[in-house]
């Protein structure tokens, strides 16, 4: 048998084992922790797992053999909630809220996701290219491994195929294997304030069926939110997509309940993310329906609002995912560590349970469970090796990087947190 790679001395190897479906309720608590492990890798996929020297009967004179020295082993973070590819930043509108000015209000005066919507249509493709992949680079260097990436900030075609193909691109040349997601509906432009038929003609009629064309993204979202497009709307633009063949998502009840997490489970959408809002009884259809509730912890830190009802989730058996949300408004910053020590901190949820939301259910929630989200025979050998001994260490120790090593396809491309692979 040929091995090319093995990783031995792992003090505490987590796998978090995938059950055939997203962890729900106590499932989420629960991690498979082998101890002096290795991980045996051949063409980019995990082969063996075994227990301290067992490696020896497999190794030839091929195999390189590395040392993880004692360090805690995860399966690759998966950021399944990004809006990665835009132009600009928005730091001109950081002491407005400070000052408390809600976002909608800040929106209405042409700011917001308008004002990034203006600098994305101004900016090159290759100057998209180059911001984006610098925060890619960050996101590697921070352990993960897989990320979503949604366009938003065109609202006309032209733009949102320029975000589309600068993310299809990346995922082509950067190690973070990305999912692309179309979301067009993301807001209303100014000029159809008063009226949202024809934008929404635009988007089902023209936008929906060329990027499905031209195969630049497999999910559509939409933002359903007060001010932006209601249920309706929001049921009628993700219908048209399902038709035409997208896996479906949706913001939902992040500011007003407005019915979102209903909706998810009506269309039997993948995830609902934000949820600071939902509703119980739509909680409740949710944990029928199987939908992701894709929590985004920092975006209530960054905008100092109340944390989604992680808890409340999951004691109704809803599963749970943690992402950055990270984008030029609510959550500019592309470090999914300090979300996870959000989870801990601002969610209340466990330790374990906030490991399980950043790998192998948010593995569920972009439907790449059969690739990674946890280190298993067969999967992708996506992996971290953190300089801490143990899980709760990476919650409790916040706001430092803890990644010593970051290995995808098996291939090192982090170490000593440096980025090091071949642009």
């Amino acid at each position: 048998m040929r091995v090319d790679l093995i990783i031995k001395n792992i003090g505490k190897l987590v796998t978090c084992k995938d059950l055939g479906r997203p962890r729900v309720g106590k499932e989420m608590n629960e991690l498979e922790i082998i101890e002096n492990a290795y991980i045996a890798i051949r063409d980019g996929k995990v082969i063996e797992i075994g227990l301290e020297d067992g490696y020896k009967s497999i190794a030839n004179n091929y195999t390189k053999i590395e040392d993880a020295k004692g360090l805690l082993v995860t399966p690759g973070l998966i950021d399944s909630h990004t809006h990665l590819v835009h132009g600009g930043s928005r730091e001109n509108e950081f002491s407005k809220k400070l000052a408390g000015v809600p976002y909608i209000e800040i929106l209405n005066e042409g700011g917001g996701i308008l004002s990034t919507v203006n600098a994305t249509k101004n900016a090159t493709e290759q100057q998209l290219y180059d911001k984006a992949k610098k925060s890619l680079d960050r996101m590697l260097e921070l352990g993960v491994t897989t990320a979503e990436s949604k366009s938003g900030y065109g609202l006309e075609l032209e733009t949102e195929l320029k975000q589309l193909k600068v993310s299809n691109k990346l995922g082509k040349e950067h190690p973070i294997d990305l999912v692309h997601t179309f979301l067009g509906a993301h807001a209303v432009p100014v000029e159809y304030k008063t009226n949202h038929k024809p934008f929404i003609d635009e988007v089902v009629n023209k936008m929906i069926p060329k990027v499905k064309e031209l195969g630049l993204a497999e999910f559509c979202d939409v933002f359903c939110e007060e001010g932006v497009f209601t249920i309706e709307e929001t049921e009628y633009i993700l219908s048209k997509a399902k038709e035409m063949g997208y896996k479906l998502k949706i913001h939902a009840d992040e500011i007003v309940s407005l019915g979102g997490a209903e909706l998810a489970a009506k269309l039997h959408c993948i995830s609902a993310d934000h949820l600071m809002a939902a509703s119980e009884d739509g909680l409740k259809m949710m944990a029928k329906n199987n939908v992701i509730a894709n929590i985004l912890p920092g975006t209530s830190f960054n905008l100092n609002k109340a944390y989604a009802n992680a808890r409340k989730m999951i004691d109704l058996n809803v599963g749970v995912s943690l992402s950055s949300d990270y984008n030029p408004g609510s959550c500019p910053s592309e470090n999914l560590q300090f979300v996870m020590q959000l989870g801990c901190l601002g969610l209340k949820m466990t330790p374990y349970e906030v490991l399980n939301a950043v790998t192998i259910n948010a593995a569920y929630c972009i439907d790449r469970q059969n690739e990674v989200g946890s280190i298993e025979v067969g999967k992708k050998a996506d992996f971290v090796v953190f300089d801490a001994p143990n899980v709760e260490y990476l919650m409790y120790h916040f706001g430092i990087n803890h990644v010593n090593q970051v290995y995808k396809n098996g291939m090192l491309v982090v170490d000593n947190k440096h980025v090091i692979y071949n642009n």
